[in-house]
């Protein structure tokens, strides 16, 4: 057995309350290395008068990754506090103790010493990871204001174009507005959205907003606070929640805090609000300033002058960006914040914004974009979830670019699920295309069958799916500014089979939620030569399989009761089922709960 591969951490994704009553315990094994694994468990306090070392919890093999099994068992929290550790049998015959102090012969001497055991030395509620119960049945739809409709010609800027009178460059704009939206609501409540995700709607001066002026006023070009307010009582008439964008890395250089720095360098009185190497600051204006550019003697977000960072452990920007995340709650009831370039501020501002916003909106959802593995951001004081592109890559590399094998994607979806409590999986934002990307049906060239091969797969996943503005209609686009073209509201030109498809897949993930979310997931095919996957999900009574056919023979399907949603589905002579490639099934039958 290679006992180097064993790794459990307390008080962690490995240990950790999902209820205030159940306690789920993880450990990691070498890859078919382990043939049996047990927990051994207490009270601390009852070891020599109970020696319940002598007993052993059988735990379940959860998921596997390339490298290694994962085990896992969920256990009472009856006595609020709980001394373990582990027994492994390998398969070749080995039997060893696990636990704090090491790698151990299963003896009883071993056994009894109360010193080697993990401890969680009390079940602090406080301390619990709480994720906000709606968003795991909620559907987001995305919505970069510029571009999804014009309602009110009269707030156009300055050169606005016709609508979707070009392919987008930078700088253009098209008059996309909040009454746009709001004009729109019942074409999103049909849709089946519950969700709503606006990048930002802040007074700047791009077209994209995450230059930020002024946090406090929403932009002119798109309407105002009295419009905004009707949008979202609007939306909540309609069950939708509406989460904004806050852009608390850096600010727009002609907020009146950067230009002030500018007029007065090391007088001014923000001058500890930015990161400032030395005065004078580098004046760059909008004229005839590049893209980027490096050698700036303050920081920026990338390389972009136009955005100063913002100092996040000075104290007044600390309580003017929390009484503007405050603001936004008390007055005009937003249900979430989507934190931009979140992995660039420090963690100790985000654990006062959290602070802040939940002690406002007890079930308010907090969303950090990061596109890495974000453990130190999901410990329960930060954030509820990340923008899950880490996780949904596997998919797009699967589906679209064809870089490795089902086994592969499964092995890289696997080990993002195994790095969070499972709180934050089931509220984590699972998305296939964004403002930052390119659309879906432009990274499958166009091909609509493997376009809604993907989407469906990405549905069925934990966590809360999200619909990019346009996907719905068959829009593509390539990487930004490409992926940002005007939505298309002529039904003629609009693909009306993808959107009836679209209706029924998010009608699917809202009806089986709870299964979706809560289910055991089981991989029933994901072969290293093979380019299919089949996946079932048990919760309760019902059990759910999906199959995907990549692969360019047909794949043989399993009997099942109801099919819910499929895709080049045939029926041989004989009475059995295959899908054809880019074909998917997605089945339900009664099971013995």
């Amino acid at each position: 057995m290679n006992t180097a591969a064993l790794y459990h951490r307390p008080e962690s994704e490995f240990a950790y309350l999902y209820t205030p009553d159940k306690m789920r315990i993880r450990l990691r094994t070498g890859r078919q290395d382990a043939r049996k694994v047990a927990l051994i468990k207490g009270d601390p306090y009852q070891i020599d008068s109970d020696r319940w070392y002598l007993d052993k919890t059988p735990m379940a093999k959860l998921l596997s990754t390339d490298l290694h099994d994962y085990w896992e068992i969920e256990v009472g929290a009856e006595f609020r506090r709980l001394q373990y550790g582990f027994y492994v049998e390998g398969y070749d015959g080995l039997e060893l103790l696990y636990c704090d102090q090491g790698v151990y012969p299963y003896t009883e001497e071993n056994l009894a010493n109360a010193n080697f055991y993990f401890r969680m030395p009390y079940f602090q509620e406080i301390d619990r990871f709480k994720a906000p119960a709606w968003v795991k049945d909620t559907v987001w739809y995305q919505i970069f204001p510029e571009r999804f409709a014009n309602g009110n010609p009269k707030n156009d800027p300055e050169g606005t174009l016709p609508w979707g009178s070009k392919l987008p460059d930078r700088e253009d704009f098209f008059g996309g507005d909040l009454q746009g939206v709001l004009d729109h609501l019942d074409y999103l409540s049909d849709l089946g959205i519950t969700g709503i995700y606006f990048c930002p709607i802040f007074r700047a001066t791009s077209n994209h907003k995450y230059d930020t002026i002024d946090y406090f006023e929403i932009d002119p070009d798109f309407g105002d606070k009295k419009l905004f307010k009707k949008l979202v009582d609007e939306a909540h008439k309609r069950g939708m929640r509406i989460m904004l964008d806050a852009v608390f890395n850096h600010m727009g250089d002609f907020s009146p805090q950067w230009q002030d720095v500018i007029k007065n360098g090391a007088k001014s009185k923000y001058k500890d609000w930015f990161h400032i190497h030395n005065f004078p600051v580098d004046d760059y204006q909008m004229t005839d300033l590049p893209e980027t550019a490096a050698n700036l003697n303050y920081d920026t977000f990338a390389f972009t002058p136009h955005m100063p960072k913002l100092n996040t452990a000075n104290k007044e920007v600390q309580k003017y960006l929390l009484d503007i995340a405050g603001y936004w709650i008390r007055e005009f009831d937003i249900d979430g914040w989507r934190l931009d370039v979140a992995n660039e501020v420090d963690h100790h501002f985000w654990k006062l914004f959290h602070t802040e916003v939940t002690g406002l909106k007890k079930d308010f959802y907090i969303l950090g974009e990061i596109w890495h593995s974000s453990q130190s951001w999901l410990q329960g004081d930060e954030f509820h979830a990340v923008m899950n592109y880490a996780f949904t890559d596997n998919i797009k590399d699967f589906f679209f670019e064809k870089k490795f094998s089902a086994a592969k994607m499964v092995s890289g979806l696997n080990q993002q699920q195994l790095l969070y409590r499972d709180q934050a999986n089931e509220v984590t934002f699972n998305l296939l295309d964004s403002h930052d990307t390119a659309r879906v049906l432009t990274l499958s060239q166009g091909n609509k069958e493997l376009t809604k091969a993907a989407l469906a797969f990405m549905f069925l996943q934990k966590g809360s799916p999200c619909i990019y503005y346009g996907t719905e209609i068959g829009m593509e686009g390539a990487d930004d500014p490409d992926c940002r073209r005007c939505m298309i509201w002529e039904p003629e030109n609009q693909d009306l089979d993808m959107l009836a498809f679209t209706k029924k897949l998010i009608a699917l993930r809202k009806e089986y939620s709870d299964l979706i979310t809560y289910g055991q997931l089981d991989w029933l095919q994901a072969d290293e030569d093979s380019d299919s996957v089949i996946f079932r999900k048990r919760y309760g009574n019902q059990e759910l399989v999906a199959s995907f056919n990549e692969s360019e023979e047909t794949l043989p399907l399993f009997d099942s009761e109801q099919v819910l949603l499929d895709q080049g589905l045939y029926t041989a002579e004989h009475g059995e089922q295959f899908l054809k490639q880019h074909g998917f099934s997605i089945s339900l039958k009664t099971i013995e709960a």
